[in-house]
């Protein structure tokens, strides 16, 4: 067997049907000119005795038959179609440099006119010396390209019917440029071609094995080459690969380090399929490198633009249909890396063997693996730009493993939605017009132990019993750490696998819908964590955060703080909150810690920030980002609102993108926005003394001011219950009965207050102990067998009866973010402790609100009211016995007298509990 020649690297490309000899190596130059004084016809008679080595073997029989065969091999003529006749073969081993073994055709003569032209450069060659031997040989290999070139369009050789159908290649072959006419040239014979070789050449070998190949679909797989089609493939431990495509069969060489190769004498690159025999085990599947991108320009224009508003079907892992094969699409968004591969238990973890290629400057890695499929792991193995290498989660991930394992999980939904009648009406008001009370739950610690579907077989009938129109999930995006109760998210496409999967959490959804209980969720676009197998320096430079040092790091929670200015950034986001409305069907957003992504000082010392290009203190970029998540929210997603947890008086929190404000800034868009200041200065005012409150008396009143400025959630979220501040109960002074009013009559205030409500769970039974991820509320205070139980379950049935009153009483809700909807009756009875209020419909009916916040009874207690109202009863009064208070009512209809009170012309006189609100509405 003649020596395996070195790679020929890369090879030109033609026009379809064309051949063309490529440049000589220096090997072959030299070989070349070592035999310049064989006369033609003996190169010829070599290249004959070659021929005859060929050994042909069938795969049916796997018996070898030798057959010798001399063909006199000139210049191809025109041949008529059909008359070829071949012999059908499958070839065992093709070694490289060489065509395999293909069936005898019969050729036409070459015209006589090209042998005195050959006879006379082989004359020439013939008296050379060597050094002008290796000249005339390059010469000649580049006349007889020229020549090659120029007779394409008058000669063609006959095309041998590949054995099974076209498939498309993973990379279309150029067309070469037309030849300039010139001077007739040399045609030189088929049997003085130089071999080509189909091995992968040593600069492509070396990029595919370190990981920074940027196209390895251009060298891997089945190629169209002079002599046929070239197939190459790396397969790490593998040892033998063979190719099958109908009757063919062909084992290729093996090259070494996991490398194969072979070139066949076929018309066009067929449908196959590889034979990869490993050790102990032979594995039948298709080639990934044969398939075209899963992704098209659109996408990739999009997600440059940083507009594709369904990223997470274009990016990720997919099962799917490609090309009539079964398999998974990954894509990944990576621009600074210098190669991807994936990793995963398909491939025992090693990525060697399934680099991605780079689709142009979109900074996306694309591969299809086929015959995987749901339910494997993976992660994407990044060579960074310094070489090194790193193993990352998907960023699109839509499942992931349990905590504390970090791999992203194959998955695709075939969940079956049965709450379109709960859809078709959720945008029959907006949020800040209807009922809006809200129940927060941790999911992971409200019934501990609980996974989703077991969470949806309870918690949609508790919060209906209680009466809440929505509740608000804390973070349920994957997180690796449960201590930060999900605002350190790594996932932000998973919902966390502690619970179940994906399909698992829309089942709870979809029942708390069919419950009629809308489903709000926690959204984290702040920041993320360091950990080295998510985001952070996620293709080893800075992408998803700031690439400045001191916008990236937040200064409070040692996290990273996206690049909101960044296209794909700020995509990635927006998508995402596209995502959890439209796949889980998320009723709204409420997003947090956005203070912190308004200002560029938060948090920071002066020399730690750097002032936009106004000079100001804004994160222009980061108000951009937000206006336009608003904006795509609410167009693609009629219902849903969107909440801010904003903590500052920036203007416009709630006011639309294009209404620009005092500041010159548009609206953020938020739907609704937590009033904070309420929430600490009604806290401030309850944690007093009884007899203190009257000296800060402003702090109950003081949100009135600015309770119209926008739309508001008034929260007692899981915030104020933990780190140390206490429970709601705690908070309260006094002994237990004083602590227990106290909270019964704050709920009362809270529900009647301008605003729509958010109460955080373990706080509507009045649990005394702070909450706990590790345990969750305190239910065994409402068991039987527990003495106070009763204490509980009375502050629990005062909320359910709040919400029943307030759902059908819409002067409590109607009117929330208008100041028609609110009249003070009295505001400055600090002595009292007292504070009275009307809360009006659209339709002027009134409800009487009246907070009495000492530890005393006030009897015929003079109130104003209007004289419209023949007479009053109570609807509400927290210290009815049934909540556990002291039983003092006012049973009886309550009639106005024509005594003038609080500049109104009618007043009533009622009996104060001690620490009770009591509601009152026309008889």
């Amino acid at each position: 067997m003649t020596p395996r020649p070195e790679s020929s690297g890369s090879r030109p490309k033609g026009t379809a049907g064309e051949k063309i000899p490529e440049q000589p190596t220096a090997a072959q130059a030299k070989s070349a000119a070592k035999k310049t004084a064989v006369p033609k016809q003996a190169a010829a008679k070599k290249g004959t005795a070659a021929a005859k080595k060929a050994v042909v073997k069938t795969a049916a029989a796997g018996k070898t038959a030798a057959k010798k065969a001399a063909a006199k091999k000139t210049a191809a003529k025109k041949a008529p179609a059909g008359k070829a006749v071949a012999k059908k073969a499958a070839v065992k081993k093709t070694a490289p440099g060489t065509t395999a073994a293909a069936p005898a055709e019969t050729a036409p003569a070459a015209p006589a006119a090209a042998a005195p032209a050959a006879k006379k450069a082989t004359a020439k060659k013939a008296t050379a010396t060597k050094a002008t031997a290796v000249k005339a040989t390059a010469k000649k290999a580049a006349t007889a390209k020229k020549a090659a070139v120029k007779k394409t369009a008058a000669t063609k050789t006959p095309a041998r019917k590949a054995p099974a159908g076209k498939a498309p290649a993973a990379e279309a072959p150029a067309t070469t440029s037309a030849a300039k006419p010139a001077a007739p040239v040399q045609v030189v014979p088929p049997e003085m071609e130089i071999a080509v070789s189909p091995a992968v050449d040593a600069v492509d070998r070396e990029r595919l094995l370190r990981g920074t190949h940027h196209a390895p679909h251009s060298v891997l797989g089945a190629h169209p080459v002079p002599g046929g089609v070239a197939f190459r493939a790396f397969r790490p431990y593998a040892l033998s690969v063979t190719v099958v495509s109908g009757e063919l069969r062909a084992e290729l060489h093996a090259d070494g380090e996991g490398f194969f190769s072979g070139l066949l004498p076929l018309a066009e690159v067929p449908v196959y399929r590889l034979l990869v025999e490993y050790e102990g085990t032979v594995l039948d599947t298709e080639d990934p490198y044969r398939f075209l991108p899963t992704l098209g320009d659109l996408d990739l224009h999009l997600i440059g633009e940083g507009r594709h508003e369904e990223l997470w079907t274009a990016l990720g892992a997919h099962p799917t249909t490609h090309q009539g094969v079964t398999g998974t699409r990954f894509a990944v968004w990576a621009p600074n890396a210098r190669g991807v591969r994936v990793a995963g238990t398909f491939n025992f973890w090693d990525g060697a063997g399934h680099a991605m290629r780079s689709l142009g400057s979109s900074g996306v890695w694309e591969l299809f693996l086929p015959d995987v499929g749901e339910g494997e792991l993976y992660k994407f193995e990044i060579t960074r730009p310094d070489g090194s290498k790193t193993m990352r989660a998907d960023p699109m991930a839509r499942r992931t493993e349990v905590p504390p394992a970090t791999s992203s999980v194959i998955t695709s939904s075939h969940y079956e939605w049965g709450d379109a009648e709960w859809l078709a009406r959720r945008a029959e008001a907006p949020a800040h017009e209807a009922p809006f009370s809200v129940y927060e739950v941790h999911l992971p610690s409200w019934r501990p132990g609980l996974t989703y579907r077991q969470l949806a077989e309870q918690l949609p009938g508790y919060v209906k019993n209680l009466g809440f129109t929505h509740v608000e999930l804390m973070p349920v995006a994957e997180h690796p750490f449960g201590g930060s109760w999900g605002y350190q998210v790594t996932g932000f496409y998973a919902p966390t696998a502690r619970l179940g999967t994906p399909d698992d959490f829309r089942y709870l959804v979809d029942k708390l819908h069919q419950a009629g209980i809308g489903v709000l969720m926690d959204w984290v676009p702040a920041h993320f964590p360091r950990d080295d197998w998510a985001l952070a320096e996620f293709d080893g430079r800075p992408l998803y955060e700031h690439a400045d040092p001191l916008r990236a790091a937040h200064p409070d929670w040692g996290t990273l703080e996206f690049d909101f200015g960044r296209n794909e950034v700020r995509n990635f986001l927006v998508a995402n909150a596209v995502y959890w409305c439209e796949e889980f069907h998320i009723d709204g957003l409420r997003v947090d810690a956005v203070a912190s992504m308004l200002y560029l000082d938060y948090s920071r010392e002066p020399g730690q920030w750097t002032p936009n290009e106004h000079g100001g203190r804004e994160n222009l970029d980061a108000v951009a980002f937000l206006q336009e998540m608003n904006a795509t929210v609410y167009r693609r997603v009629p219902g849903v609102v969107t909440v801010a947890e904003e903590s500052t008086a920036w203007d416009g929190v709630t006011r639309a993108t294009h209404h620009k404000g005092p500041s010159g800034f548009g609206g953020l868009g938020f739907g609704l926005k937590w009033n904070m200041g309420w929430m600490h200065d009604s806290l401030q005012y309850m944690s007093h003394e009884p007899v203190h409150r009257k000296y800060h008396h402003h702090e109950m009143t003081f949100s009135m001011v600015y309770a119209y400025s926008e739309n508001y959630v008034l929260p007692i979220s899981h915030d104020e219950v933990v780190h140390g501040k206490g429970s709601l109960v705690s908070k309260m002074p006094g002994d237990w009965w004083q602590q227990r009013a106290s909270v019964r009559s704050y709920l009362g205030y809270m529900w009647a207050h301008p605003g729509k409500q958010l109460l955080f769970m373990g706080q509507e039974f009045a649990q005394g102990a702070e909450w706990s991820e590790a345990h969750g509320p305190d239910w065994w205070l409402l068991d039987p067998g527990y003495g106070a139980q009763a204490d509980h379950r009375g502050v629990r049935d005062l909320v359910r009866d709040l919400n029943t009153v307030y759902r059908a009483t819409p002067a409590l809700w109607r009117l929330d973010t208008d100041p028609a909807g609110f009249e003070w009756i009295v505001g400055d009875a600090a002595d009292d402790n007292v504070l009275a209020f009307l809360r009006l419909d659209p339709e002027g009916r009134p409800v009487l609100a009246v907070s009495h916040f000492a530890p005393v009874v006030r009897e015929d207690y003079r109130l104003g009211v209007p004289e419209d109202v023949p007479a009053w009863h109570e609807a509400v009064n927290t210290d009815a016995a049934r909540y556990g208070g002291s039983g003092v009512t006012n049973p009886d209809p309550v009639k106005p007298e024509a005594q003038p009170w609080h500049g109104r012309p009618a007043s009533i006189r009622l009996t104060l509990p001690p620490l009770a609100t009591v509601w009152l509405r026309p008889a």
